[in-house]
């Protein structure tokens, strides 16, 4: 299928590693000019390499930590209008909500419910003007099914879902589509952190951690980058103009409900 965008510029935030990664490698295959995102920049460097192999559309960096006024700046003077948005920042840590702090909250605020915010206001009034616009949003299945460990990150991605949910429908009608996307196991730095956290505590292995719960799931595996990045890159496509304000969940059937 062609997915009518080749030509299309992206803005990708944590594009070095997993499942930003993902969506930047399967945009880029659809000929859409990317601009990778993430911090670290000898990996970003790297990603950038690996992507412009099979890439035919322009791959470009800015290594810089998105969730700063300053970085926001230096992402978008490199790419100012940009078609497709994906926001992505790495999820903050673990625990029980007795330790956590205001400062603790704050930060995880910034990250992932303002960031996102202050991005799309950077850039969804020029992509109404252009008539053509995809916004997608990676949070977790933890918006859906919260997970007491990550109360930081149900309370932060809950917010961003609520803000969604009113301006996708402002948007739609000039073609600016708005959705987020639910990872749930995905195999990713991330998922390993929460196993080596959970091994401290519980007296088994990473591996040992993994394996129960690889097998807890209905899919009896975790999910790869590629097939999160294939979910990303239709969202984005010209057949996706109907489908905004969205929550899709991709976690291999863990979430037991109906609705």
């Amino acid at each position: 299928m062609d997915l009518g965008i080749k030509g299309k510029t992206a803005l990708v935030c944590g594009a070095s590693r997993g499942l930003g990664r993902g969506c930047a490698e399967a945009l880029a295959a659809e000929g859409v000019h990317v601009t990778l995102v993430a911090r670290n920049l000898e990996v970003l460097e790297a990603t950038a390499m690996d992507i412009r192999s099979s890439a035919s559309g322009v791959i470009t960096i800015v290594a810089c930590d998105i969730t700063t006024a300053e970085g926001r700046a230096q992402a978008l003077h490199i790419c100012p209008q940009p078609d497709i948005l994906v926001t992505n920042a790495g999820g903050p840590p673990t625990g029980d909500f007795h330790d956590w702090t205001r400062d603790d909250w704050i930060a995880a605020l910034d990250a992932n419910m303002l960031t996102p915010i202050e991005l799309i206001k950077a850039t969804v009034d020029g992509m109404m003007a252009r008539g053509f616009g995809r916004i997608i949003n990676i949070t977790s299945s933890a918006v859906k099914a919260p997970i007491s460990v990550l109360g930081l990150s149900n309370g932060a991605r809950s917010g961003l879902t609520g803000f969604v949910a009113g301006l996708a429908r402002k948007t739609v009608a000039q073609n600016v589509t708005i959705n987020n996307l639910l990872p749930g196991p995905f195999e990713t730095d991330r998922l390993h952190s929460i196993f080596s956290e959970a091994a401290k505590s519980g007296g088994k292995s990473v591996d040992e951690i993994s394996a129960v719960r690889k097998l807890s799931n209905p899919a009896r595996r975790f999910g790869t980058r590629q097939e999160f990045g294939a979910t990303c890159a239709f969202l984005c496509s010209q057949h996706a103009g109907y489908i905004t304000g969205q929550n899709i969940l991709l976690d291999g059937g863990a979430y037991p409900g109906t609705f």
